[in-house]
């Protein structure tokens, strides 16, 4: 174990600078006194691990110094070449230096590593884009890309639902959601979300900025997705449901739903009640009308009369009068 923790201390300093003690003890799941004791086993060890004081302090490794990549587990390789998604990184423009990169690790790995890892690649594939989609390939993601890894401040005009804008911010980091990608940015302070398929001129700039040090860009997305999803949900319908209308209503709803719906039991026509997220009334009657019979809306009243009145419209275009 401790062995195990010296190495992953190691690592992190390599790889993010200067790191605090007590952000060592968080993710090591030790205390502040077992890392003070692991930092001196390593300086004894010869590693140049030394530590700067202050509010702003921790420890960091030696400019120049690097660990060499070795001691690999067989899962460890396997999570490796799995990480490199092939898709993405050429949306990105990193196409080439993955590939090359994986070439570097290949070489580098004892020969049953090499081989269980390229097994995985060959047996698992990520597709990111939900079916009957299509994922989009923005014009500006590769310069955006490089915006976001220089700390380059942009300027585009910006196709919101109402209306373009003209925006100047700073890009923090790329998500890809469903075959979509995203731009995190800093807007006057704000961190605002940009879908890049609806950016449509956009200026890197000279001017660079300081990304503040304690954003998260997982952590934004998670919160701001939530979020947004309860937006699009502030209303709640209590409907009857078949049995089959139980098994659908899943497959139709939203994962914010689904997660917020409460399914009661069967009655003894095998019928259930539930409680279900929506969005505006229109919305939800239109939802719930992909049931057809097999779902009865209870409440509230205006989303029941809705349905009512729309499957109405719906008899009487197909009714034979109106067809002759």
């Amino acid at each position: 174990m401790r062995a195990s923790r010296l190495i992953n201390i190691l690592t992190t300093l390599q790889a993010r600078g200067l790191v605090t003690a007590t952000e060592l003890s968080e993710e090591n799941g030790v205390s502040l006194r077992t890392i003070y004791r692991d930092i001196d086993q390593l300086s004894l060890a010869g590693i140049p691990v030394y530590s700067e004081r202050g509010p702003d302090g921790g420890y960091r490794l030696l400019d120049g110094y690097r660990v060499r990549l070795n001691g690999l587990s067989t899962k460890e390789a396997e999570a490796l070449f799995l990480s490199g998604l092939p898709g993405p990184a050429a949306d990105l423009g990193l196409g080439a230096v993955m590939a090359s990169a994986e070439k570097k690790l290949a070489v580098a790995l004892p020969e049953d590593l090499r081989k269980s890892a390229s097994a995985m690649r060959s047996r698992f594939h990520l597709d990111t884009v939900a079916w009957f989609g299509e994922g989009e390939q923005p014009a500006h993601l590769e310069a955006i890309t490089d915006a976001v890894w220089n700390h380059k401040v942009i300027r585009m005009r910006y196709q919101t639902w109402r209306k373009e804008k003209t925006i100047e911010t700073q890009p923090l980091g790329l998500v890809l959601k469903g075959g979509a990608w995203y731009l995190v940015a800093r807007s006057r302070d704000a961190m605002l979300n940009y879908r890049i398929a609806r950016i449509l001129d956009l200026i890197v700039t000279d001017e660079t900025f300081e990304p503040p040090r304690d954003f998260d860009l997982a952590a934004h997305w998670g919160e701001s997705t939530e979020r947004l999803d309860a937006e699009m949900h502030p209303n709640v319908a209590r409907v009857r449901l078949s049995k089959w209308g139980a098994q659908m209503l899943p497959y139709f709803n939203s994962g914010y739903a689904n997660r917020r719906m409460e399914m009661g039991e069967p009655g003894p026509d095998g019928w259930r009640e539930a409680t279900v997220p929506t969005g505006s009334t229109r919305q939800a009657a239109t939802e719930f009308l992909r049931l057809g019979p097999e779902i009865e809306v209870l409440e509230p009243q205006e989303l029941r009369e809705m349905v009512a009145e729309m499957a109405a419209k719906m008899v009487a275009i197909y009714s034979p009068v109106h067809s002759g």
